[in-house]
């Protein structure tokens, strides 16, 4: 049986699909759900990482509070997943707009609790062993080799506090490593994260690290950038696209 596109809306955003204003927000939505969001190159869970980026950065609080919603609501993530989501985001896309992002989870969580007739408890405090631990030489070491893992080059030097206390300590020493969402998970939020902040080096860089890697095969990413272009514009899909061909030629350069 052949879904609609207005069966698929309700599978991706879990709620009826509204009258189209016009005749392009309809071809939008058929484009949307009747091409990408039913395409098998992608789960629908790798499809959200995605879009929660695109949407997360642009704070489009209508975006923001159905996509959100419909990540939760279909039980594709879970709210430890997204709040673990939140932090990854924070780092690539920055501390106020993941503060933004982690209250719209909260408040869609808690629709759908309402909605539910659940009762709506108090968020429990985390123990500091979630903090990983707090030797400091042996995080850093650990940070350096899993920078390698992820990046698939040296690690950088103990030279400032941008590389020693951030990139080391932290985003490798600490949050590459965290338990709540899969490496894999994490190069699929990774990579719409650099590319939505338009930073050329890292987009190189991850789209690079995630295809040689293995984590991500050349047909994922090419779905990727298509679901990318859907929702963050054409201008930074066609920068994120070009890095996957560049990273392309130059591999085959290399094999020569």
């Amino acid at each position: 049986m052949t879904l609609t596109t207005d069966d698929v809306y309700r599978e991706v955003m879990t709620v009826d699909p509204p009258t189209a204003a016009d005749p392009g927000e309809q071809a939008r939505r058929d484009h949307l759900f009747g091409e990408l969001w039913s395409g098998p190159e992608l789960s629908r869970r790798e499809r959200r990482w995605v879009t929660l980026v695109c949407v997360g950065f642009d704070t489009d609080q209508r975006a923001m509070d159905e996509h959100f919603y419909a990540a939760q609501n279909s039980g594709d993530m879970t709210l430890e997943e997204l709040l673990e989501f939140v932090l990854h985001f924070a780092v690539y896309c920055g501390w106020p707009k993941a503060s933004r992002v982690e209250m719209t989870i909260k408040e869609q969580w808690t629709r759908i609790r309402q909605e539910r007739g659940e009762e709506v408890p108090e968020w429990p405090l985390l123990s500091n062993d979630t903090l990983g631990p707090n030797d400091w030489e042996a995080r850093l070491q650990r940070g350096e080799q899993e920078f390698r893992d992820v990046n698939l080059v040296p690690a950088p030097a103990r030279n400032t506090p941008y590389q020693q206390a951030g990139i080391l300590n932290f985003v490798f020493g600490h949050l590459w490593q965290r338990p709540g969402l899969t490496r894999r998970d994490r190069r699929f939020i990774t990579v719409p994260c650099v590319g939505v902040s338009e930073a050329p080096m890292p987009i190189l860089s991850h789209a690079g690290s995630a295809l040689h890697s293995g984590d991500i095969t050349r047909p994922e990413m090419d779905e990727i950038v298509r679901q990318f272009t859907a929702y963050a514009g054409e201008a930074k899909g066609a920068a994120l696209a070009k890095a996957v061909e560049d990273d392309l030629l130059g591999q085959m350069l290399a094999d020569r």
